[in-house]
């Protein structure tokens, strides 16, 4: 191991290697030049090596110097890792070449967080599965009675543009008929199932219903392609945690009829990983960030920096 990242030990022990070696150098975070881009730093990382393989898709999308910038020294021995490779095949086959029918199931607390996901994924799937805590501002938007639940009022119209652009692309948006409600943000607070529409006042939505969970659980036994991006429910508290529990046994027995499922962003990684869905999807994202950026559809500079 080198004692630098572009100094003279790591030069040293750069040109001394033999076939099949290995060096690790020190942290190059330890360098400003590592994320502020620094040119001579580049060019001195550069210098290092003869052909240069970025297998890092967790930093993807930054533009950093070890993960964008040092490409260009590289024009013909520049490549992508295995583990990159695999994740941008798994983007493929959900957003371009999957098969028929495509679902995706996004939760999480915001639709102003998920728009962008959105409007990129709808020319690509056929079955939007709605969960979380956007559920409630989409029911609001819809002349729903929701209680306490969390509501982004400012995006009510917002959630009627996401519905008809949905319709105009022939998607089918799927709303929990009923949910799982609480006097209090709390495990240990009181309880019931009511329709999604009709919540009443001091009660709060913490995760979705036992007909919405097999309405949604009957639309993955269908699709042949399926993302996940995003918890079902609260499910960080064992009480609103059947939800993200019940559509990880639906994507599970999908998959072990042939679908192909992708676990991608953030706590939905999380939530498989804790409930042991970890090895019985496809494939789960190893970038919360960079997932989360190729489903808005943007170009991962350090994926652009090895294409072009």
């Amino acid at each position: 191991m080198a004692q630098d990242v572009v100094g003279e030990d790591a030069k040293a022990k750069a040109n001394a290697l033999k076939p099949g070696e290995l060096l690790m150098l020190e942290n190059l975070r330890f360098e400003s030049g590592e994320e502020n881009g620094d040119d001579h730093f580049t060019k001195s990382l550069a210098e290092l090596g003869t052909a240069y393989v970025n297998d890092a898709f967790g930093t993807a999308h930054r533009a950093h110097a070890s993960t964008t910038l040092i490409a260009q020294y590289f024009p013909n021995n520049k490549f992508f890792g295995f583990l990159i490779t695999k994740e941008l095949e798994a983007l493929d086959k959900v957003l371009k070449s999957g098969e028929s029918p495509v679902t995706a199931i996004l939760g999480g607390a915001k639709v102003s967080t998920k728009i962008t996901i959105i409007e990129n994924i709808l020319p690509a799937i056929d079955h939007l599965i709605i969960g979380g805590g956007m559920i409630f501002t989409f029911i609001k938007a819809l002349g729903g009675q929701v209680g306490n639940s969390m509501v982004e009022d400012d995006k009510l119209e917002l959630a009627l543009d996401i519905l008809n652009k949905a319709k105009s692309h022939e998607v089918q948006v799927h709303l929990p008929v009923d949910v799982l409600v609480a006097d209090a943000f709390s495990n240990d607070a009181n309880t019931q199932i009511c329709a999604t529409k009709s919540i009443p006042d001091g009660w709060m939505g913490l995760d979705i219903g036992p007909q919405a969970i097999e309405n949604y659980a009957q639309v993955i036994k269908l699709s042949k392609t399926i993302l996940w991006n995003g918890p079902l429910g609260v499910f960080e508290m064992s009480k609103f945690a059947q939800g993200t529990i019940q559509m990880g046994h639906a994507i599970d027995n999908a998959t072990q009829l042939g679908a192909f499922s992708l676990v991608g962003g953030g706590d939905s990684v999380a939530a498989v990983k804790q409930f042991g869905f970890e090895n019985k999807v496809s494939y789960v994202s190893t970038g919360g960030g960079a997932m989360l950026e190729s489903l808005e559809g943007i170009q991962l500079p350090g994926v652009s920096a090895i294409l072009n």
